[in-house]
């Protein structure tokens, strides 16, 4: 039997899987996500958001698309890694992925047909084209390049190609650099960790979500205090010390996690 049906869970509580119904919306990631929607309905081109290893930004990301999964005008792609190896291998991801068929295949070629494919979409359909790419600190000079083209096409209101990029911070100083990529972020967002109020409300925000009974309590405040003080409030490294807190607490036959039971399972 899983731990979480021994202490009468419906669902894990803890995976750190981007699973968008077990993303707590701390202060920081409801203000990305709000302000991601309004800049992809207003169509206002790049938006930036960054943060930290595990901080969520990919939870985020699916929680976006979850936004929009029931709107027929706006059309979704997503990029889980760009560490493309050269210009021709990225346009090649974006045309099979929009589904185009161009009718040649050079770089000169991909770049013809995307922007014909924006228009059609963008401007004859009124379709809003949305590219929503993780892990951008991979994104290569050279296709950031053409992603800084991409955001040229453009009507005299809006742009076509609404580009969200979910970054690690180190992604900024290198964008910072390229003076015409750095002028088209309409929006730059940074997530940070959460504090320790938010990390108590995380925990239980979670297992509720996993069915367990609001009046039920499996951490002590002292238990959820130490794990702020082992995590520093990043969701990830919380998910991940909890689950081995209640998998420690199952195997001492206990189904109440105080701070001997965090020690152990930090230990």
């Amino acid at each position: 039997m899983s731990y979480y049906k021994a202490i009468g869970l419906e669902r894990e509580p803890f995976s750190t899987s981007p699973d968008p119904q077990f993303l707590y919306h701390s202060a920081s990631h409801h203000t990305a996500l709000r302000r991601l929607e309004i800049a992809i309905r207003l169509r206002r081109g790049l938006s930036l958001i960054l943060g930290d290893v595990g901080t969520g930004k990919t939870t985020l990301s699916r929680a976006l698309l979850q936004t929009f999964k029931d709107e027929e005008d706006f059309i979704f792609q997503m990029i889980l890694d760009p560490s493309f190896k050269s210009e021709y291998q990225f346009l090649l991801t974006l045309v099979k992925m929009f589904d185009i068929t161009p009718d040649f295949k050079s770089t000169l070629d991909f770049k013809e047909a995307l922007e014909k494919y924006l228009f059609q979409k963008g401007v004859e359909e009124n379709k809003t084209i949305v590219l929503l790419i993780d892990e951008g600190q991979k994104i290569t000079p050279e296709n950031l390049e053409v992603l800084r083209t991409l955001l040229n096409y453009e009507t005299n209101e809006y742009k076509l190609l609404q580009l969200v990029i979910m970054a690690q911070v180190e992604l900024l100083p290198r964008i910072t650099k390229i003076r015409n990529f750095i002028d088209r972020v309409s929006l730059k967002y940074t997530i940070n960790p959460l504090d320790e109020t938010e990390t108590k409300e995380m925990i239980e925000f979670r297992l509720k979500q996993a069915g367990l009974n609001g009046q039920n309590k499996l951490f002590s405040d002292e238990a959820i205090r130490l794990i702020y003080q082992k995590t520093q409030g990043y969701p990830r490294q919380i998910a991940m010390l909890c689950h081995n807190c209640l998998e420690e607490a199952v195997m001492q036959d206990k189904w109440f996690v105080d701070e001997d039971i965090v020690r152990a399972a930090i230990r």
